[in-house]
C-alpha cells in the first residue's frame, strides 16, 4: 500500500511540473495573442491578462500591409514572401547534398571519407559570427553578395555539417544486407541512391525539414547580412516594424507582427511534430 501511495504522489508530481512547464511556456504566446487583438485604449488599462472586451483584426491587418519597416510603409507581407524565397531552396539543397553525404559515407566509404566527415564535424562547432566576414569577402568577389543567390548559399553552407551528420547516422543504422544486395543485384550509386535509399528515408527526411525550415525561417543575423534590401526576410522586417517608431509605439501591431512571423515555425511543429519525434527515435542521434 505505501509503495502504491508513493507511485501515485509521484504521478501527481509528474502531472503537476508538466503543467507548470506548459503554463511557463504558453503564457507568453497568450499574451501575444490577447493584446494583437485589443486596442490601444484597452492595453493602456494595464491588464494584459485580461481577455480583450472587443476583439478587433484592426492590429493585424495593419502589421500584414500598413506597417512601417523604416521608410517603407508596406507591412511584412513582403517580408513574408521573401522568407519563402530564401526557405524553400535553402531546405530543399542541404537536405538533398546531406542525405549524399550520409549515403556515400555510410555505405560507399570513399577514400578520405573519414577526414572530410571530421573536417565536417568541425565546421558544426565553428560560431556562425566567426564565418561572417569571410563569407562576406568571398560573396563579394564571386559578385553575389546582398543577393538570393548569397543568402541561399549561406544557408546550404552552414547546414551541411548537421545534415551530413543526421544522414550519415540514420543510413549506417540500416541493414547493411539491403545495400549488399542491391549491388549484387547490379545496383550502381545513384540507382541504390535513388530507388532504395531515398525512399526508406522518410522519417529522417522529415525531421532534417523541420529542422531546416524552422532555423531559416527564424535567421535574423544572417538575413541582415547575406540578403541585402531587396530580399530581406521577415525576421528583419518584424525588428524594423518594432523599432520604427515616429510616436506611440503600438504594441497591439508588434504582437501581431511578431505572430505572423512565428506562424510557419509553429504550424510546421504543429503539424510534424509526431514525425520528428519518430525521425528522433529512428536513429538521428544514434
Amino acid at each position: 500500500m505505501k509503495r502504491k501511495a508513493t507511485a501515485q504522489w509521484a504521478r501527481i508530481g509528474v502531472y503537476a511540473f508538466l503543467l507548470f512547464a506548459a503554463a511557463f511556456f504558453l503564457l507568453p504566446l497568450y499574451v501575444m495573442l490577447t493584446t494583437s487583438f485589443k486596442s490601444m485604449e484597452e492595453i493602456r488599462l494595464g491588464q494584459i491578462f485580461a481577455l480583450p472586451s472587443a476583439p478587433s483584426l484592426d492590429a493585424w491587418y495593419a502589421a500584414w500591409s500598413q506597417a512601417c519597416t523604416g521608410v517603407n510603409c508596406e507591412g511584412i507581407r513582403g517580408g513574408f514572401w521573401n522568407s519563402v524565397a530564401i526557405t524553400v531552396p535553402s531546405v530543399i539543397l542541404p537536405i538533398l547534398l546531406g542525405a549524399i553525404n550520409g549515403y556515400a559515407l555510410s555505405w560507399w566509404k570513399p577514400k578520405g571519407g573519414e577526414w572530410l566527415f571530421a573536417v565536417l564535424m568541425i565546421g558544426a562547432f565553428i560560431p556562425i559570427q566567426v564565418m561572417i566576414f569571410p563569407l562576406v569577402k568571398l560573396e563579394a568577389a564571386i559578385g553575389i553578395y546582398s543577393s538570393l543567390p548569397g543568402i541561399v548559399l549561406v544557408h546550404v553552407i552552414f547546414a551541411m555539417p548537421i545534415m551530413t551528420l543526421l544522414f550519415r547516422n540514420y543510413y549506417a543504422s540500416l541493414p547493411t544486407e539491403l545495400f549488399k544486395a542491391a549491388r549484387v543485384d547490379g545496383g550502381g550509386f545513384w540507382r541504390i541512391f535513388i530507388q532504395l535509399v531515398l525512399p526508406m528515408s522518410t522519417p529522417m527526411l522529415i525531421v532534417a525539414a523541420i529542422m531546416q525550415i524552422t532555423g531559416v525561417w527564424n535567421d535574423y543575423i544572417l538575413g541582415l547580412t547575406f540578403a541585402g534590401r531587396e530580399n530581406q526576410p521577415m525576421t528583419v522586417q518584424l525588428n524594423n516594424v518594432i523599432n520604427t517608431t515616429t510616436g506611440e509605439r503600438l504594441y497591439n501591431l508588434n504582437m501581431a507582427a511578431t505572430i505572423l512571423t512565428s506562424a510557419v515555425p509553429l504550424l510546421v511543429y504543429l503539424i510534424s511534430g509526431r514525425w520528428f519525434v519518430r525521425g528522433i527515435a529512428a536513429g538521428a542521434v544514434k
